[in-house]
């Protein structure tokens, strides 16, 4: 079964979760065919890859009922559909500038009975509603993303961490976070698998930043 990955680092899943995410492998297959969202070879390790690495942001912050969680440049859902699966009382707004992810976003999200995610087409900046958090898998270098993120956030904040970005990003980040006063989380010290050697989730909070 796909989800036993899933579940040697979220033992806590509930039947509902783990049939949820057991359903994604055939719902991405399919869109796949259809719409390259994920490379082919890729499709081969969706759960280690993309699923499992979406779920690394969860290591570092679970989120409280009620959170509200921008995904920018979400793709075909990635990290917001297994996020808002892990956490279904959050609520989860995917964006993403190319219309045929969204189309993708939003039949995987319906595929899995999922409630709790938007998915809108369209660019952050011209987002009006605001957030606790932001979260991204590498759209940009972090100094550019930053800009779009300006009056984006909501000031009340009930998480574990003050409201910020949660960035999944790879290798040598010294020079792109230079200036920039950000926690980095290795995810190699949460996950045993290679793929995780270089990866990391960067958390900024957004007193850090003119946000």
């Amino acid at each position: 079964m796909s989800t036993t990955l899933l579940l040697k680092y979220f033992p806590d899943l509930t039947e509902k979760q783990l049939e949820q995410f057991d359903k994604l492998e055939d719902l991405y297959n399919e869109w796949n065919e259809k719409i390259n969202v994920i490379s082919r070879k890729d499709m081969e390790s969706l759960y280690e890859k993309h699923i499992l690495h979406s779920l690394a942001i969860a290591k570092v912050m679970e989120f409280a009922p009620g959170s509200k969680v921008l995904d920018i440049g979400t793709g075909g859902g990635f990290p917001g559909i297994p996020l808002a699966i892990l956490f279904p009382e959050a609520e989860f707004t995917l964006i993403d500038s190319i219309g045929k992810k969204i189309s993708v976003v939003n039949a995987v999200a319906e595929g899995v009975e999922l409630k709790n995610i938007t998915a809108i087409h369209g660019r952050a900046e011209q987002l009006k509603e605001k957030f606790h958090f932001v979260v991204s898998r590498a759209v940009t270098q972090m100094p550019e993303f930053l800009k779009w993120l300006k009056g984006k956030f909501e000031k009340e904040q009930f998480n574990p961490k003050h409201n910020g970005i949660l960035y999944l990003k790879g290798g040598d980040l010294a020079e792109e976070l230079a200036g920039i006063k950000a926690e980095i989380f290795n995810l190699k010290n949460y996950f045993d698998e290679d793929f995780f050697e270089t990866k990391k989730v960067v958390y900024v909070s957004k007193g850090n930043f003119n946000s």
